[in-house]
């Protein structure tokens, strides 16, 4: 049973491009595929997807990590989708690798150990996602050292 319900409407404005409609102060932005096949003049249905990966993982470490205080900042994550085709020789997202960079070396944050031990099981969209596709992820510091 969901706790909450969330509605997301898209129009379409010619071909491929669809302006997607969030509801309330946020704003309308217009996904688009590809060219051959559309323009290109917005993101893919699978950027939006990697985004959103992205997105979640990101909220999901600076929440872990603000529990106890502690300042990241500046975060960056990186995502790549890997696309390809299955078995059926359908295109499909067959993966999805993400790197997150924290903003300042791991030495200055206490705690980092048991926050990159359990950040990742509270990423919705991720743990979701992930059920289907393959997630990998990866955290670095500031000075490219791999924490996980």
């Amino acid at each position: 049973m969901s706790e909450t319900s969330i509605h997301v409407q898209l129009l379409q404005k010619q071909d491929y491009q669809f302006d997607i409609h969030f509801g309330g102060e946020v704003p309308v932005i217009m996904g688009d595929e590809p060219a051959p096949l559309g323009g290109g003049r917005g993101p893919s249905p699978v950027q939006l997807l990697a985004a959103a990966v992205g997105n979640c993982l990101s909220d999901s470490l600076l929440f872990a990590l603000r529990k106890f205080k502690q300042a990241p900042e500046p975060l960056r994550c990186d995502v790549h989708a890997e696309v390809g085709r299955n078995s059926e020789g359908r295109v499909r997202v067959l993966g999805i690798h993400a790197v997150l960079t924290l903003g300042v070396p791991a030495a200055a944050l206490a705690h980092l150990d048991r926050v990159l031990g359990q950040f990742e099981a509270y990423c919705t969209v991720t743990q979701s996602v992930g059920q289907g596709i393959p997630v990998d992820i990866k955290v670095v510091d500031a000075l490219g050292v791999q924490l996980k």
